[in-house]
């Protein structure tokens, strides 16, 4: 990402293998908040923390009808969540500290601000960031975001672990070792690379976005040709984005842009879809219904040709 100034504003530059995409610097800023953290429990009980819950409130629909609409991923079915507790992320997670010196004991959720987090979201979608706090408090926000980020992406890898050691003769508190063991061999170093990335707010996007029960995105890894970002949808029109910083300690306070164009994350959507396991949540049901095909279960298979010919 480059930084660029001829005589006027500041232009962020994005270069990418595709090309190079320009949107105009907008203001820098990281909010108060008090403190959640989920206990120290087994890994399989439920925890009180959400790490998507708190994004999911810019997806309510709030004209006449109050709720939230989401396909099932299981089922195939399009649903309307009525009022604004999304109801249907029940899913239970696992939760491992990322840390790279955290006790063996110590892995409950992420210490969360919710009231800086929720100021922060709710400032990116609608679009203006002097709403989201102090520069400190937005820093402390982006934070949150990357934490609760992670602790999506690492569900599948902790489920796939717990079920795999829940078929050895091992006791529970080994199958809760073994896991932790797993999550953090693949996932501290992604977080320590997170640390040194700088972050922007994208806001006003022409086209809205999905949201799954997964939203971290690592474009690293996931789109061909790779692009060097990680991205988690913050709103329908909004999305923080994280580039690797050419600094060699601590990252820049996140700044605020303005994206008129798709850029891109006009992929972002078709990622969603990709790594949904449980729900899909969308501003309209024609997103979800174009998509509903590949949730489908599968039709029962009909009367086989000796049912058939028995029949007659």
């Amino acid at each position: 990402m480059l930084l660029t100034a001829h005589g006027g504003p500041t232009i962020i530059r994005l270069t990418l293998a595709s090309g190079t995409i320009a949107w105009p610097q907008e203001t820098e800023c990281f909010a108060p908040r008090r403190s959640r953290r989920a206990p120290d429990r087994p890994v399989a009980e439920a925890q009180p923390l959400h790490a998507v819950r708190p994004f999911l409130r810019n997806w309510v629909w709030e004209h006449g009808r109050v709720g939230t609409r989401y396909l099932d991923c299981i089922t195939g079915e399009v649903h309307f969540d009525e009022g604004k507790k999304a109801h249907f992320a029940t899913e239970v997670h696992i939760y491992v500290s990322l840390r790279k010196d955290a006790d063996a004991a110590a892995h409950a959720g992420p210490a969360i601000h919710e009231g800086g987090l929720a100021r922060l979201v709710h400032a990116a979608q609608q679009g203006r960031p002097a709403d989201a706090g102090s520069p400190a408090e937005i820093q402390r926000a982006v934070h949150d975001c990357v934490e609760l980020a992670l602790v999506s992406a690492y569900q599948r890898d902790a489920e796939q672990a717990q079920a795999r050691y829940a078929q050895e003769p091992m006791f529970d508190h080994e199958i809760r070792a073994a896991v932790i063991e797993d999550v953090r061999r693949i996932w501290v170093g992604v977080r320590e690379q997170l640390a040194r990335y700088d972050f922007t707010i994208f806001y006003g996007f022409p086209q809205p976005f999905l949201i799954s029960d997964a939203p971290f995105i690592d474009w690293r890894v996931r789109a061909k040709p790779a692009i060097p970002l990680v991205s988690l949808p913050l709103g329908p029109y909004s999305l923080l984005v994280g580039t690797p910083s050419a600094r060699t300690s601590r990252s820049a306070p996140p700044l605020w842009k303005e994206a008129p164009a798709m850029g891109p994350f006009r992929d972002h959507n078709r990622h969603q879809v990709d790594s949904a396991r449980r729900w899909l949540v969308a501003t309209t049901d024609e997103q979800l219904v174009a998509v509903q095909p590949r949730f489908a279960p599968p039709e029962p298979a009909g009367p086989g040709p000796e049912s058939t010919a028995g029949s007659r």
